[in-house]
């Protein structure tokens, strides 16, 4: 392999976000794998390790990053840190035509960057190989938890922010006091859906099929986690995982017969904009024992009637009327109380970090700085150094143009 010098980016978005894609450990891992990869970290006021950190292993800080040859971030880079003929990896949140970004891909072409989006980087059989979910879903499921404590009025936890990592987290939860008739329901079996299990695991609630969920009773706390074929239904009454994926504007949701049972809903699915809602207003007024909505998947103004917006970290829970489609005091009697944080892992910076520069470490850098028979890395390649979006992203072309 030739000398290659690869920085981390300070993150630069607002507002701030403290994780990083290499630990200090990590990167002195990957000097170790990759003898010939010199790594260096752009100095950082607000990263959650700190520089000195970084030096204490062995990494290089500085100020400026262009005589890099691939520069890592987290979070989309602003236009102005942008450097010109580089490699960036990062999440540029473009591949869905979001408004708000179009110009940071303008940017990206006119500067003749080449972008390895983390969000597309996918093995031969089209999984995903990198990202923060397993961690939205462990936040998200806390908070959860929390918003449920705070709502009824029965315990309380120290946000998840407040606490120094995981470790705390999890100690947190012994506080966690639940009616012997609670029912929790779950959609979801990604990463996401896999990290709010981690925590649901470690609470004394029983897991039940959802067959049970829905004809028995229960006399201990229970949840239920669904996946699509079991609130979908097409036109006849059946799913077909194929077409659904295909079609799922051919589906109606079924949700509602199991939230009708339910004091609270953590959504970890992911939803195509093209699929049904899964509650409506109707449903949730329907459904007057679901109080707590832990949104994780947080759509806005998407498939769950009462996520009307995103929440923030240190303000993370709001009222919902499903009377008058609303917000309001998430303790009124009638009130739907919503957790919709949409950057759930910045709560906990250190193991988010730990846990993403370790798929990193084990699934990228392999296809980055050696072979890669399955074009990984072309395919997860957005733009290229040519200024022209690469083929799997012509798609893009429209929306480039404003359209």
């Amino acid at each position: 392999m030739e000398p290659i010098r690869i920085g981390v980016i300070k993150e630069g978005k607002v507002p701030p976000d403290f994780r990083t894609p290499l630990t200090p450990h990590q990167c002195k891992v990957l000097k170790t794998i990759y003898p010939k990869a010199e790594v260096v970290v752009q100095s950082s006021p607000i990263r959650t390790f700190t520089d000195q950190e970084y030096l204490d292993h062995g990494v290089e800080v500085v100020d400026d990053l262009s005589n890099c040859d691939i520069i890592l971030g987290v979070k989309e880079v602003p236009i102005p840190s942008l450097i010109p003929n580089k490699t960036f990896l990062f999440f540029s949140h473009t591949i869905k035509k979001q408004p708000y970004n179009r110009e940071l891909l303008r940017a990206l072409l006119d500067q003749k960057i080449r972008l390895i989006d983390y969000e597309v980087i996918k093995d031969k059989y089209r999984t995903r190989l990198i990202g923060f979910g397993r961690y939205a879903g462990i936040v998200g499921c806390y908070n959860g938890f929390l918003t449920y404590g705070l709502k009824h009025g029965t315990y309380s936890l120290r946000p998840a922010h407040e606490c120094h990592d995981r470790k705390e987290v999890e100690a947190e939860l012994k506080k966690v006091v639940l009616p012997e008739n609670f029912r929790c329901l779950v959609t979801g079996f990604g990463r996401v859906g896999h990290g709010a299990k981690e925590i649901i695991d470690l609470l004394p609630i029983k897991e039940v099929s959802p067959e049970e969920y829905l004809t028995q009773t229960f006399n201990e706390p229970v949840y239920c986690q669904l996946e699509a074929a079991d609130y979908y239904r097409d036109a006849n009454g059946g799913f077909e995982k194929a077409t659904f994926y295909a079609n799922p504007g051919d589906y109606s949701s079924i949700l509602t017969k199991y939230a009708v049972s339910s004091d609270m809903y953590i959504p970890c699915h992911y939803w195509d904009n093209q699929a049904p809602a899964l509650l409506s207003q109707a449903d949730f007024q329907a459904a007057s024992r679901l109080k707590v909505v832990a949104d994780i998947s947080c759509d806005i103004a998407g498939p769950i009637a009462c996520t009307i917006r995103p929440s923030k970290i240190g303000n993370s829970m709001y009222g919902w009327n499903p009377n008058t489609n609303e917000e309001c005091d998430m303790m009124e009697a009638n009130a739907v109380a919503v957790m919709a944080v949409d950057n759930l892992p910045c709560e906990l910076p250190k193991d988010a970090s730990e846990d993403f520069g370790s798929e990193l470490l084990k699934h990228v850098f392999p296809k980055l700085l050696g072979e890669d028979p399955d074009q990984i890395i072309h395919r997860a390649s957005e733009t290229t150094f040519e200024g022209t979006l690469n083929e799997p992203f012509q798609y893009l072309s429209d929306y480039l143009n404003g359209k």
